[in-house]
């Protein structure tokens, strides 16, 4: 066994912090989205396992999250937008009928944070965006056991989310994470020889870099595998989802960048691996289904029985595994390099990203513009100061310079673009 330092998600290790008996106490962030309804479904299907004590959502499907609400008889809703504070109380209302009392409702943009804080065993955090690490370290500073969906906090703020979680405190709900999560459970840290992540390879695998200038927004979120929401759904067909997971690997399992491979597995079975040092590789596989990677988060070190379903193995099937096109998909180096330098650097990775994503959305940049611009944003963001001296101050500020510079290259593309068809 190493003597170094345990990584920040480690399945030999199990923080369990003391809240009373009875079925674990959940807040989920983000319930309306994908990870949070799919978690409010396993949470409906196990009452003897989990109960949800607050849920929290952006605010644009009210009548959604009051229905939650109320099917789970949560203590409090939470909702970053106060103006349709109305709205949700209607809704809230009609589902809970006159006479009976409303969960307390809290909000602004700091209402996930807020019950990231409050009591529970669990905190869910299904946000979308680097908006996600102000509760991500609010959970960990409560004392929570952080199931982690919101890859983006770990990513631009690792040094922080690091000096804050005590040994187990996080469980990694990325389908990929928690695939490693549990692969690395049958050895020991020295007995890794690497990491594996896979990647579905998105809709464009198999097209060249050319080939990719002319696709539509419509054909990148026809993703053929999973079903998520449309910034997570472009960032699979650029492959910065995979970036990202390459850092949120080395920030999770404390393993060098270069022992971290990316493969292509276009069925997306197996949802990565583990290679030990004796030769040995050991999957991790189900069927297509984030159930199970949330069971994982939720209920560790426990499983949920029937949490997602499992493979016919009386059926034929085909799996296939294939390298990584660098060419056409430069995102994993790039995010490589981020991850190495960094600091605030991937902060401005990620900042930059989901800003072209918006510009690509909006016809504002083409499909490979998105990964062009992000790279003359990262590489003018230059050497950041090293990681060990990051506040959120620093993430915050970085963040606003990357996404202002990213949306005054959009504009100069833009710009370029109309000029060449006149």
């Amino acid at each position: 066994m190493s003597d170094s330092p345990a990584p920040l998600a480690d399945p030999h290790l199990v923080y369990d912090p003391v809240v009373g008996d009875g079925p674990k106490a959940l807040v989920i962030l983000g319930s309306t989205g994908s990870i949070g309804t799919q978690a409010i479904d396993l949470v409906l299907r196990n009452p003897d396992r989990f109960r949800v004590t607050a849920l929290s959502a952006n605010g644009g499907r009210v009548g959604l999250l009051a229905e939650q609400a109320y099917q789970l008889r949560v203590r409090t809703v939470g909702v970053a937008r106060e103006d349709v504070v109305p709205a949700l109380r209607e809704a809230l209302t009609a589902q809970y009928g006159a006479g009976e009392p409303l969960p307390e409702i809290v909000a602004g943009p700091d209402a996930a944070t807020q019950l990231a804080a409050s009591d529970c065993h669990t905190v869910l955090n299904g946000i979308t965006g680097s908006i996600g690490l102000a509760p991500t370290l609010a959970a960990l500073e409560a004392g929570r056991v952080l199931a982690l969906a919101n890859k983006e906090s770990l990513i631009v703020g690792g040094p922080l989310v690091k000096a804050l979680a005590k040994p187990g405190q996080i469980i990694p709900v990325d389908s990929e994470h928690a695939a490693l999560f549990q692969a690395l459970a049958a050895g020991t840290r020295a007995d890794v020889r690497k990491l594996v992540v896979t990647a579905s390879g998105g809709p464009f695998r198999g097209r060249s870099k050319a080939d990719l200038a002319r696709v539509t927004v419509e054909e990148a979120l026809a993703h053929p595998t999973w079903a998520m929401g449309p910034v997570i759904t472009i960032n699979s067909a650029t492959l910065v989802n995979k970036g990202l997971e390459v850092i949120e690997a080395h920030l999770l399992y404390d393993i060098p960048f270069d022992r971290i491979e990316v493969v292509v597995h276009p069925q997306s079975y197996v949802h990565s691996m583990v290679e030990f040092t004796d030769g040995s590789t050991l999957a991790q596989a189900t069927p297509p289904d984030m159930r199970g990677p949330i069971a994982i988060g939720l209920g560790w070190p426990e499983r949920v029985p029937d949490a997602a379903p499992a493979f016919d193995w009386s059926k034929a099937s085909t799996w296939e595994f294939f390298p990584l096109d660098t060419d056409a998909f430069p995102s994993v180096g790039l995010a490589r390099q981020v991850g190495q330098l960094a600091g605030t650097a991937p902060a401005v990775f990620n900042a930059a990203n989901e800003e072209c994503v918006e510009a690509f959305r909006a016809g504002a940049l083409p499909f490979n513009g998105i990964m062009e611009t992000v790279t003359r944003v990262v590489e003018e963001h230059g050497t950041p100061a090293t990681g060990t001296s990051l506040t959120v101050p620093d993430v915050l500020e970085a963040e606003t310079w990357a996404r202002a510079r990213a949306r005054e290259l959009t504009a100069q593309t833009t710009t370029a673009n109309a000029e060449a068809r006149a």
